[in-house]
């Protein structure tokens, strides 16, 4: 796992979100700066605290003018179940073959309770208009990722 990190430039990608529309990173980046947060699955416990606390920073974030993209390899139709449940207000992108979380560096061998596998590390990007990344958050709990990440664009 070769994880990207500040000052480099992010991979550029187009995924379906939870409505079945492509999203793009391009796209995104013209209106301001974008959270690219990385999750392993929809409706578990805790990625599920993750969406429900930037879901109500979502005022916070937009003084910033910060687009918020949250990618898992989650279906596009598990991804609207998650949404229509937590009434999100982003954009869930489905990285279904991971392709997006290897080029960003995020999937790889994980542990839990005794068993190695593949699977998605908890991260986020803060990916500036030029399209390089500002910020890698890799220290957080669930449930105060969002108040991390305002605490950073605060100094930004």
């Amino acid at each position: 796992m070769n994880t990207l990190t500040l000052g480099d430039l992010a991979p550029q990608f187009t995924l379906q979100n939870q409505f079945d529309e492509s999203v793009s990173l391009n796209e995104a980046l013209k209106t301001g700066p974008v959270l690219v947060y990385f999750y392993p699955k929809a409706s578990t416990p805790g990625c599920t605290v993750q969406a429900q606390g930037l879901r109500d920073s979502k005022d916070q974030l937009a003084n910033h003018n910060v687009t918020v993209l949250g990618l898992s390899p989650d279906p596009v139709a598990k991804l609207l179940k998650f949404n229509d449940k937590q009434e999100l207000n982003f954009a869930l992108l489905s990285d279904e073959d991971h392709a997006v979380a290897d080029a960003f560096g995020v999937w790889g061998e994980k542990k839990f309770m005794g068993k190695i596998y593949d699977g998605i590390h908890r991260l986020s990007f803060l990916i500036g208009q030029d399209g390089k990344i500002v910020h890698v958050f890799d220290k957080f709990k669930t449930k105060n990722h969002h108040e991390v990440v305002l605490s950073v664009l605060e100094t930004l």
